[in-house]
């Protein structure tokens, strides 16, 4: 063997190693998005709360996750991926350990919104895995395999934590099920710390600290606007509205902003695309199901119809049975939609992927007074939803400037974020805005409303009809190979 293949060998096994301890990361991150689904009725036992709280756990949480995405990957870039690898794990665990040992809402709710800081990991990863492949003949097919065991794991661990956190929360307290995924984190530290290498190179450059700001308040008002509406009188409150304006309004400002930066944390120009606009809209939309609808989904499951008339009353692990199917189901959605691309075009698959989580949820109207009936429901969002998570991103690489692909996944999934962040917290004035029925005989009244869940039906099928329009006037050529270069 020559000195040019051992070295390439060594290499190669070298970035094998990196891979397996970043596939275990990645399951982790998979544990913290599927673990706790089950438990949020029991959580919101725990902490004295209504089940329309909930929701403002994911709303806050997403909504940090839509700022982490493009400030630490910008900052990896310029200081170095594995140290804020590092540093979005340790904040990840100092929060996962909070939550164990409080029962005030106030600190529950920030300790769960920075737990956010996990959403990083797969864009680092990923950048780092590049950096070592990039001088090995065939890197982006390297990277492109890396890629994909790394959301192997993450759904694996998705499904095993949804499992493991319901049949948990029905044999332990919650304290005990709640400290489990904190020292998986802490675990992941470790083993990107003594594991993993730093990225070769750094790219130095300046951060965009205003741009950072301007958006960070924009969101903030979005969020802050909403968490008045859902306290007494806030419909009708003129500051919540007033709060409200003020975060869309500063977007105006931001925009502004990055349009006169030379490298923008958010490059706005890809919004004005003709075929990328349609398609991040279309993001912002799917969010809204795909993210904002989860701890509905899992309240009304867990909801006694004995006492209020509605739900399924379904255990812990019930209640996980549910989020596993329907994540196997987001997996087959995945894997069909190449096959089911190359038969139509892609436009037509993601129209038909969107019309399929619009019809699952409208399916919920008048179907979901049974176990089988929600299960049969979440199989048909889960093979559209599957679809449009593997789709979309690919969708915005294949529409955008040949220079600036990576900007435009990561906008597609940034977007996607903001929209769940916005649903979530919209949802859960709608479940609290409405007196649930039964709930004075119950003598606890912590079950969100009836016609609130409705409106998470109902919004949830509408936004995912409206992303099928707007796929309609994505240009035809926008997901396929061009022929001839492409513009800058």
């Amino acid at each position: 063997m020559t000195r040019t293949a051992t070295t390439r060998t060594a290499t190669l096994g070298a970035l094998v190693a990196v891979v397996g301890l970043l596939a275990f990361v990645e399951f982790t991150s998979g544990v913290l998005q599927g673990y706790y689904t089950p438990m949020l009725t029991d959580i919101a036992r725990h902490l004295h709360i209504h089940d329309a709280d909930v929701n403002w756990f994911e709303g806050a949480q997403l909504m940090l996750s839509a700022l982490v995405v493009p400030a630490f990957a910008k900052l990896g870039d310029m200081v170095g991926r594995k140290r804020m690898l590092l540093i979005s794990t340790a904040i990840t665990a100092a929060a996962a350990f909070v939550l164990p040992f409080t029962t005030t809402f106030g600190v529950y709710l920030v300790a769960w919104a920075m737990m956010g800081f996990y959403v990083v990991w797969l864009p680092l990863e990923i950048a780092l895995i590049w950096s070592r492949a990039r001088r090995m003949e065939g890197s982006s097919v390297i990277t492109a395999r890396a890629a994909g065991i790394l959301v192997a794991a993450l759904e694996g661990g998705a499904i095993i934590g949804a499992l493991a956190g319901g049949a948990l929360i029905d044999a332990l307290p919650l304290p005990v099920v709640l400290s489990v995924p904190a020292f998986l984190v802490a675990t992941c530290f470790f083993v990107i710390l003594f594991g993993v290498k730093e990225s070769p190179e750094k790219t130095g450059g300046a951060f965009d600290t205003v741009g950072l700001v301007l958006v960070s308040l924009s969101l903030i008002g979005l969020t802050g606007g909403l968490s008045l509406l859902r306290l007494p009188g806030g419909v009708v409150n003129p500051l919540s509205w007033i709060v409200i304006a003020i975060g869309v309004a500063l977007i105006v400002p931001f925009s502004l902003w990055e349009l006169r930066q030379q490298d923008p944390l958010i490059d706005v120009r890809m919004f004005r695309s003709p075929a990328l606009g349609p398609v991040f809209l279309t993001a912002g939309l799917f969010g809204v199901s795909v993210l904002g609808a989860q701890a509905p989904l899992s309240t009304f499951a867990r909801t006694d119809p004995h006492v209020y008339g509605y739900g399924l009353g379904t255990t812990g692990f019930q209640t996980s049975l549910i989020i596993g199917i329907y994540l196997i189901a987001m997996i087959a959605g995945a894997l069909v939609f190449p096959v089911v691309a190359r038969l139509a075009t892609p436009r037509i698959t993601l129209i038909g992927a969107s019309l399929l989580v619009a019809l699952g949820f409208l399916l919920f109207l008048p179907l979901h007074g049974a176990y089988g009936q929600v299960i049969a429901n979440m199989v048909i969002v889960g093979i559209g939803s599957g679809a449009l998570v593997a789709a979309l991103p690919a969708a915005a690489a294949s529409a955008a400037p040949s220079t600036q692909t990576g900007v435009a996944t990561g906008l597609t999934n940034s977007v996607k974020t903001v929209g769940g962040a916005i649903a979530s917290c919209v949802f859960g004035v709608a479940l609290m805005h409405s007196v649930a029925a039964g709930a004075d005989a119950a003598g606890t009244g912590t079950a969100g409303s009836f016609p609130g869940y409705v409106t998470v039906w109902v919004v949830c099928g509408v936004t995912a009809l409206a992303a099928a329009v707007l796929l309609l006037f994505v240009p035809k050529q926008a997901f396929t190979d061009r022929q001839g270069p492409r513009e800058p």
